[in-house]
C-alpha cells in the first residue's frame, strides 16, 4: 500500500478534464487524504491541451509532485506531451477511442479501455469522464460509493435519475478495469486517509473568503486570469452580508471605484493580474496622495504584455513597489500558503485603514488556482481595527475653516472622518494640499506633507505578523534558501533530500516585500554561510531585493520562467549543482 501516490487527467480543453479532475479530489479529499492540485490550461476557452494534476497523501503536501505514477489519457497528445513524468512501472488508463501508443521510449503499462463506448452505452458520451474516474478508482483499491457524496452534490440539481446515471458511469469504469488487470500489476492502492473534515480550496477562494471575514463588502473589478475567481465568489457570498459587485469596463475603473468605496467608508477591493496593475498605476498613486485605504490582489502571471496568461511568473514584484509615479508610502503583502491568503487577505484592510495607505496583496498563479487541503480555519484570529477612522461629531469649526483631514502629526497618519460626519468637512484633490486639502505648492508644506506620509509605515515591519516564515534548524547554516509565495512547499520538500547529503540548511520565505524587513533577514543571513533565492522570473526580483535593503552582496539566484512552478527535484538538483561547482 501507497501513503502517496500522483494522478493527472488530460485532454482537450472543454472536454470535462477539469470536472473529472475535481470529482476526483474531492471524493478523497473527503476520505481525509490530504492533495495539492495544478491545472495545466491553454488561454483558450475550448481546445488545446490541459491537464489537472493531483498528489494524494496521507500526510500534509504542499507541493507539486515530481513525477507521476497514474495518468489518464483523453487523446494520444495527452500521452506523447506526460509519459515522461510517469515512473517505473506507472500506468497509463486511455479511452480505447482513439486507439493509444505508447511512445517507444516509454515503460509505462498503458490500459485501454472504451471509456466513450461504455458512457454512451449507459445513455450519453458525457459521462465517459465518470467512466475514467471509475477505472481510476479500480485501480486505486477504492470503493466506487467512496465517490455518491461528490456525485451527488454536484448532480442532484439535475435530479436522482442524473446522480444514478453517473454512479453508474463510475461503477461500470471501476468493473471494466478490474476485469483487466493483470497479477503483475504493481501495487497502486492507498493507505486509508484519516477520514478528518478539511477544506480544500484555491488561494483566490481563500482570499475572497479572508476578506468577507475581514469586513469587505465591495468589490469593482474587470475579470482577468488568474484573479476572476475571486470576483466569482464574492458576486455570491457578498449579497449575503449586504454588499456588492460590480463589473467594471476595465481595471482603472474598477481602482477608481474602490478608492471612492474606501473614502466613504466602506471596506473594498478590487483584484488583477499583471496587465490590470499596469492601468491601475496612477490610480494607486491618488490613493497614496489622497490617504485613502485600498486594497488590490494581484495575481502573478507570465508576462510582459498578455504573455502566458494561465501560466505561473514572479515577474510583478518590483512593478508593485516602484510601480507608481512619484512617491508613496504603500504595502506589498505575499502569502505563501493557502492559509495564509485568507489570514493575510482579512488584515490587508486593517493595514490599509490604519496607515491610510494602498496594500497590495500579491500572489502567483500556482499560489491563486493550485487546489489544495486546508486545515480548519480559526476565525477568532480575525479582527477588524480601522485606525483612526471617525465617525462621530467632530468639534465646531471657525467660520471659513476646515477640517485638518491631513494634519501633519508625529506617526503620519491623520485623523479621517466619515464624509458627512458633522464638523469633518475638508477638501481632497490628487495634487499636493494643505493640512485641509487645499491645493498648495508651497515648498514648505510639500515637504511638510511629503515627510508625513513617508514616516508612517517606519515601524510597520516589527509589527507585522511574521514577515518571514523562519525555517532555522541550524545556528550556522551552510546554506539560507529564501522564497516568495508558492515557492514555499517545493522549498521545504527539497530541503530534507539536501540535508541528507550532509547540508545543514535553514530557509525564510518572505511574506512582506514593501516596506521591507531588512532587520529580520540580515539576523537570518547572518547564520549562513551562503544564500540562494529561488523565484519564477527571468532578473532575479527577489535577489535584486535583498541587494537593495541588506548588506548582501554575494547572492545566488535560481530562475525559472517557463511558465511552470519549481519541482523540488529541479530545485534540490540545481542546489546540489552550486555546491558541486564550489559556486557557494
Amino acid at each position: 500500500m501507497n501513503r502517496q501516490l500522483s494522478w493527472k487527467v488530460g485532454g482537450q480543453q472543454g472536454e470535462g478534464i477539469e470536472s473529472t479532475g475535481e470529482i476526483f479530489s474531492m471524493a478523497l479529499n473527503r476520505q481525509g487524504y490530504y492533495l495539492y492540485g495544478y491545472r495545466h490550461f491553454s488561454s483558450r476557452i475550448k481546445g488545446g491541451h490541459t491537464n489537472n494534476k493531483i498528489r494524494v497523501s496521507t500526510y500534509q503536501t504542499n507541493s507539486i509532485s515530481d513525477d507521476l505514477d497514474i495518468l489518464v489519457a483523453f487523446d494520444q497528445e495527452t500521452i506523447d506531451l506526460n509519459h515522461h513524468e510517469l515512473v517505473n512501472g506507472g500506468v497509463i488508463i486511455a479511452d480505447s477511442k482513439f486507439s493509444p501508443k505508447l511512445p517507444e521510449n516509454s515503460d509505462a503499462r498503458l490500459f485501454s479501455i472504451p471509456f466513450t463506448e461504455i458512457a454512451s452505452e449507459l445513455g450519453t458520451t458525457l459521462m465517459k469522464n465518470m467512466v475514467a474516474v471509475g477505472a481510476s478508482a479500480g485501480l486505486l483499491g477504492l470503493q466506487s460509493e467512496t465517490f455518491y457524496s461528490v456525485v451527488e452534490q454536484i448532480f442532484m440539481k439535475k435530479g436522482e435519475s442524473v446522480v444514478e446515471k453517473n454512479m453508474n458511469a463510475i461503477r461500470a469504469g471501476m468493473e471494466h478495469f478490474i476485469h483487466d488487470v493483470p497479477d503483475d500489476l504493481k501495487d497502486f492502492t492507498l493507505e486509508p486517509g484519516d477520514g478528518k473534515n478539511r477544506m480544500y480550496m484555491i488561494g483566490n477562494d481563500a482570499i475572497a473568503l479572508g476578506s468577507l471575514a475581514g469586513g469587505a463588502r465591495f468589490m469593482p473589478a474587470y475579470p482577468i486570469t488568474p484573479a476572476s475567481e475571486i470576483m466569482e465568489y464574492l458576486i455570491k457570498k457578498l449579497p449575503e452580508y449586504g454588499g456588492t459587485v460590480i463589473q467594471t469596463e476595465d481595471e482603472m475603473a474598477a481602482c477608481t471605484m474602490a478608492i471612492g468605496a474606501n473614502y466613504a467608508g466602506v471596506r473594498s477591493l478590487t483584484a488583477s493580474a499583471g496587465p490590470g496593475l499596469s492601468l491601475m498605476m496612477e490610480s494607486i498613486g491618488l490613493s497614496g496622495i489622497t490617504e485613502t485605504p485600498l486594497v488590490i490582489v494581484d495575481t502573478q502571471r507570465g508576462g510582459p504584455s498578455t504573455g502566458l496568461p494561465t501560466k505561473q511568473e514572479q515577474s510583478d514584484l518590483m512593478a508593485l513597489i516602484y510601480g507608481t509615479h512619484g512617491e508613496i508610502p504603500k504595502v506589498v503583502m505575499a502569502p505563501s500558503s493557502v492559509e495564509e491568503a485568507f489570514y493575510d487577505a482579512a488584515e490587508a484592510f486593517n493595514i490599509a485603514e490604519e496607515y491610510q495607505v494602498p496594500v497590495i496583496l500579491v500572489t502567483d498563479l500556482a499560489l491563486s488556482l493550485g487546489k489544495q487541503t486546508v486545515n480548519p480555519l480559526d476565525y477568532s484570529k480575525i479582527e477588524i481595527r480601522r485606525g483612526k477612522l471617525v465617525n462621530e461629531e467632530l468639534p465646531e469649526l471657525n467660520k471659513g475653516e476646515y477640517f485638518k483631514r491631513y494634519e501633519v502629526t508625529q506617526d503620519g497618519v491623520s485623523p479621517r472622518p466619515v464624509p458627512g460626519t458633522k464638523n469633518g468637512l475638508h477638501h481632497v484633490t490628487g495634487v499636493e494640499h494643505s493640512e485641509e486639502g487645499k491645493p498648495s505648492e508651497s515648498t514648505l508644506n510639500r515637504q511638510a506633507q511629503m515627510d508625513k506620509r513617508m514616516r508612517k509605515l517606519n515601524g510597520l515591519p516589527r509589527r507585522f505578523p511574521d514577515p518571514i516564515v523562519k525555517y532555522e534548524e541550524h545556528e550556522k547554516a551552510d546554506l539560507l534558501v529564501i522564497g516568495v509565495n508558492s515557492t514555499r512547499g517545493s522549498i521545504q520538500e527539497m530541503i530534507p533530500r539536501l540535508e541528507t547529503e550532509g547540508l545543514k540548511v535553514n530557509h525564510g520565505q518572505i511574506r512582506l516585500l514593501h516596506p521591507f524587513p531588512a532587520d529580520e533577514m540580515e539576523a537570518m543571513m547572518k547564520k549562513a554561510k551562503n544564500v540562494v533565492v529561488i523565484e519564477n522570473n527571468a532578473t532575479g526580483q527577489i535577489a535584486q531585493l535583498l541587494k537593495l535593503n541588506t548588506s548582501a552582496k554575494d547572492v545566488k539566484s535560481i530562475l525559472k520562467y517557463d511558465g511552470n512552478p519549481f519541482l523540488p527535484s529541479e530545485l534540490y538538483n540545481q542546489c546540489k549543482e552550486l555546491f558541486a561547482y564550489g559556486n557557494v
